[in-house]
């Protein structure tokens, strides 16, 4: 059994209430403010607001899967076919998105739960000495940190957001208008969250699964790497503020000095048991089997992308774009015709690191050479395609592969950042400080790491990785630098819910996506009715459910 800091005992809602005249009694797996306001309940308050980390359903995946990669060139919704789940479908062609739509609404919902016991725990950590809670400081820096997660995550996918501190009363949370902050002054919030997690967090935690001082900094620099890509109420990317990216180079050196560091292969991110919370894992959200309760603590962000051949339901399916795109030449990506024509991995060069994210047919399923992966394995072939995600998933003949009908499930840790990611965000802000030349050895470290990632995949055919040489195989402009950066984030960080959000921090999303879509229309006719909308389809819909919840005063994204 793995040892966790939270465990299902604690999934119910905490939720402090004011309880009316009428209502003399208690309501089941609810506590009143007398049980919740002493230092001995405090843990249990920041243990409801961790369990906020995996409280999330396989509709509405706090792994971001849909709006971070279905969304983007990286992949196919799956499943059945258009109908199945149909809001993702919408948002993988960018047409008919309403903010009607039941899905996002409840994603904002979670999310503000997850905010609400944050700012619960924090209240009561506020009204207490050190004398009396010794742990005060450090709990009080885990919730910011949990907060400043949840409120992240919100910022990426709907840009104007209500903030909500423990100083908002719960009662008073419809009256705060989701553009009370300007965008610069919602995502210096945020990072005030990671500033004061990172001043209040020890380096290591006696418990794995608690955020720690380099988690801090590593969130704080993926802050300030977003907010430094200045937008206008339309979503225009106006300017790269430099003062910005000099925090995101501050707290990345942090990281980079601390014991995290590059796994020696790239497999080991993604594979259970001892491989987990490994030394590239920044900070991980924790799952659990044989715990005391009936199927565990599973990872239900990711339960829809078993393979039909396994169980259910054959979504999240990588596409034929993103393999095209671990194609090399002399080693190196092939940045202009990488999508002429469909690779074949058979007698092409290939990155290592497409055998660790896509499952290909012919080929063993997560490294079990009794398991080959097959076109039949796919529900839909003729419109999804023939292969599947693999980083999310396990080996089905491990133990933490478990059946929880009509689903499979498993209980191997979700990685939420990663060293990798930090080596990559600080490349980012050295190329658009001018100083391209600092992040070719970040670029290349990646890389290097990709070359020996093979232990594995002994059966891959046709590898080859080539480091960045200037004056040799490239040259190192700051235009080529970031191109090259680009492109391994693209790579490197495939299928883990990032690629959309990158495109619009660049703002290229219209551009890559509308060329992506009518490249797509001859392998997947389906986008043939696919159109991004600049200065619309960047974010989606403030949920149409919250704007009646707050009376009107939530204001809608531009252009809906």
């Amino acid at each position: 059994m793995k040892k966790i800091i939270f465990s299902l005992v604690f999934t119910v809602a905490f939720m402090v209430v004011s309880c009316s005249d009428f209502l003399e009694v208690t309501p089941n797996a609810v506590l009143d403010q007398e049980q919740v306001s002493g230092p001995e309940q405090i843990d249990k308050l920041v243990v409801a607001a961790y369990s906020m980390l995996g409280n999330d359903h396989y509709d509405a995946p706090f792994s971001l899967w849909p709006w971070g990669n279905v969304r983007s060139d990286d992949a196919y919704k799956g499943g059945r076919d258009e109908s199945d789940i149909q809001d993702y479908h919408f948002y993988e062609i960018s047409e008919n998105v309403l903010p009607t739509f039941g899905i996002p609404d409840a994603l904002w919902y979670n999310m503000y739960v997850a905010i609400s016991r944050a700012n619960a725990a924090l209240t009561v950590l506020n009204s207490v000495t050190l004398e009396e809670f010794p742990e005060r400081d450090v709990r009080i820096g885990e919730m910011k940190f949990i907060r400043g997660h949840f409120y992240f995550m919100l910022k990426i996918i709907y840009k104007n957001i209500p903030y909500l501190d423990e100083t908002v009363p719960v009662a008073e949370y419809g009256s705060i208008s989701n553009v009370a902050l300007s965008n610069l002054e919602l995502w210096d919030k945020i990072a005030q969250d990671f500033e004061s997690a990172y001043e209040f967090l020890p380096e290591d935690q006696p418990q794995v699964g608690r955020a720690n001082k380099y988690a801090a900094a590593a969130y704080l620099a993926k802050t300030r790497l977003y907010q430094a890509y200045l937008q206008d109420e339309q979503h225009n990317v106006t300017n790269i503020d430099a003062g910005f990216l000099e925090e995101v180079v501050k707290y990345t050196a942090i990281v980079m000095e601390s014991p995290y560091r590059l796994e020696d292969d790239f497999a080991k991110n993604f594979l259970h048991g001892s491989y987990e919370n490994g030394p590239e894992a920044i900070f991980s959200i924790q799952f659990s089997t044989d715990d005391g309760t009936m199927h565990g603590r599973l990872n239900f962000s990711d339960v829809l992308s078993v393979p039909q051949g396994l169980g259910c339901c054959d979504f999240h399916k990588p596409s034929q774009n993103l393999v095209n795109a671990f194609r090399t030449v002399d080693g190196l990506p092939d940045f202009e015709d990488y999508n002429s024509t469909d690779v074949d991995v058979n007698s092409e060069s290939m990155d290592p690191r497409l055998f660790h994210t896509v499952a290909i047919p012919g080929f063993p399923y997560k490294y079990n050479a009794t398991r080959t992966y097959e076109e039949d394995w796919n529900r839909n072939p003729g419109v999804y395609g023939v292969y599947a995600s693999l980083k999310e998933n396990v080996d089905p003949d491990s133990e933490v592969f478990i059946n929880i009908d009509p689903f499979y499930g498993n209980s191997k840790n979700r990685i939420v950042i990663r060293y990798a990611d930090v080596l990559l965000m600080r490349a980012e802000a050295l190329i658009e400080l001018n100083r391209h030349n600092e992040a070719l050895d970040l670029i290349n470290e990646v890389r290097a790491r990709a070359q020996s990632s093979t232990t594995f995949i002994p059966y891959a055919p046709n590898l080859e990785v080539a480091l960045y040489q200037p004056g040799v195989n490239c040259t190192w402009t700051q235009d080529f630098a970031r191109e090259a950066m680009r492109w391994e984030r693209r790579l490197e960080l495939a299928m883990e819910g990032n690629r959309f959000f990158d495109l619009v921090r660049w703002g290229i999303a219209d551009e890559v996506l509308n060329t992506y879509y009518e490249e797509e229309t001859s392998r997947r006719s389906y986008y043939s009715n696919a159109a991004f909308d600049k200065n619309q389809d960047e974010y989606i819909p403030i949920p149409q459910q919250q704007i009646n919840f707050s009376k009107g005063l939530y204001e809608q994204n531009y252009n809906y």
